[in-house]
């Protein structure tokens, strides 16, 4: 047996809606293809969407009410430094960096660290006098021998007159 489609009623208006077709086959029962002919109003349930309440405050804080002088009799003038605890390393932000507050730091202690720092920078500002002093010095020594060859060249030429008179 071929299948055929069934053909919809004559009372249907092809413009309000499209019923779903289905088909028989050699099994016996139909096949439902609804999902092909979606189901969608022309001129009924139009889309309305409901209107968005209005927006609360952007800030629920009056801080920004406040003049400046209250402000600051309020938050204060000093701050403080951030800190924060990470992983039961208690952490403070100072020149840039995080600095361990309290407790081991790597293996190395707060203030043995501090003391390397201290160690290392005054050993950089040695190496560069010691630097400069090896500057002074080789400009010494290059004056002294460019003065030196210019004796012996005067020396020579002074030899040289003496023996032409002889």
């Amino acid at each position: 047996m071929v299948a055929q489609p069934q053909i919809p009623s004559a009372s249907w208006s092809p413009l309000l809606s499209c019923p779903p077709p289905s088909w028989k086959h050699s099994g016996g029962g139909s096949t439902d293809l609804s999902f092909l002919w979606p189901k969608m109003p022309l001129f009924g349930n139009t889309f309305s969407p409901k209107k968005t309440p209005p927006r609360k405050s952007a800030s629920l804080s009056n801080l920004h009410n406040l003049d400046r002088s209250t402000r600051e009799v309020e938050l204060g003038l000093d701050y403080g430094t951030p800190t924060m605890n990470l992983a039961g390393q208690s952490l403070k932000f100072e020149n840039g960096q995080w600095i361990a507050e309290t407790g081991i730091s790597g293996g190395v202690d707060r203030r043995e660290a501090q003391r390397l720092r201290r160690r290392n920078q005054q050993l950089e500002e040695e190496n560069n006098l010691l630097r400069l002093k090896v500057d002074i010095l080789l400009d010494m020594l290059s004056e002294t021998t460019a003065e030196s060859h210019l004796m012996e060249k005067e020396l020579d030429e002074l030899k040289s007159v003496s023996r032409r008179r002889k």
